[in-house]
């Protein structure tokens, strides 16, 4: 396990020393909360919803853990194409423990991302169940490891970054959009209603929305239920396509 803790190390510290990654992944979350949060605000409690900062923000939580640990995955493409996969997979240890390092330390990059962005969150006026922010942290650490082992599986099945591209249009913004981050779940018509029950991220945004604010779709224990075996279940899928991934 000292390789595991090795190599979570140092995702941890590679996030640390790209201040301009960290500081550049806020500019998305901090446009939706302040373009939609405070743009459509008006409209939504016009409409008997609310305070939409209190609907949106989660989501945008969610969102931002969902980018930063699964292109944390996915940098295992450029490792690769820079010779720096090789150098990691000749080392004396088990394949499993070097993936499960690397997710780890990729799934607390994102957890971490997702703490900045809750504290953007209340300075913009999120105001939080703080009895169940420990819930909340439980949520985002399944979906950031969750994710970061989606990454892995898909970067272990692709050769270079010309596909990039296609998994940004064709999985990574139609699980966000799909998830429930930016519109209720409820009353939605039924193709969609099926997409964002079948979606991961639409229980990792519901439990941050049940823990920070007390509004759920699912319920909390579902939605800890759902991301507990779906999280299992990446982890060894990724496992087994990183044990067959050739440098």
């Amino acid at each position: 396990m000292n390789a595991v803790y090795m190599l979570w190390l140092r995702q941890i510290k590679k996030y640390a020393r790209s201040k301009s990654r960290i500081v550049g992944a806020l500019g998305q979350p901090l446009l939706f909360m302040v373009a939609l949060g405070f743009g459509f605000g008006p409209i939504y409690a016009q409409a008997g919803g609310g305070d939409y900062i209190q609907f949106l923000a989660p989501g945008i939580i969610a969102m931002s853990i969902l980018f930063t640990s699964i292109f944390s995955g996915i940098e295992i493409i450029w490792d690769r194409q820079f010779g720096f996969l090789k150098e990691t997979l000749v080392a004396p240890v088990s394949r499993y423990e070097i993936m499960l390092g690397r997710t780890l330390g990729g799934a607390t990059a994102g957890l971490f991302q997702g703490v900045i962005v809750f504290g953007v969150a209340l300075a913009l006026g999120l105001r939080p169940d703080w009895a169940l922010v420990p819930a909340a942290l439980l949520v985002a650490a399944l979906v950031a490891v969750f994710f970061t082992a989606l990454g892995t599986a898909i970067a272990s099945k692709m050769d270079d970054m010309q596909g990039f591209q296609l998994i940004m249009n064709f999985v990574v913004m139609p699980i966000f959009f799909l998830s429930g981050a930016l519109f209720p779940l409820d009353g939605l018509p039924t193709g969609i209603r099926e997409a964002t029950a079948i979606n991961p991220l639409s229980y990792g945004v519901d439990g941050l929305r049940a823990a920070l604010t007390g509004a759920s779709h699912f319920g909390l224990g579902m939605d800890l239920a759902v991301l507990g075996v779906l999280t299992a279940a990446a982890l060894a899928i990724g496992s087994y396509l990183f044990s067959k991934i050739q440098a």
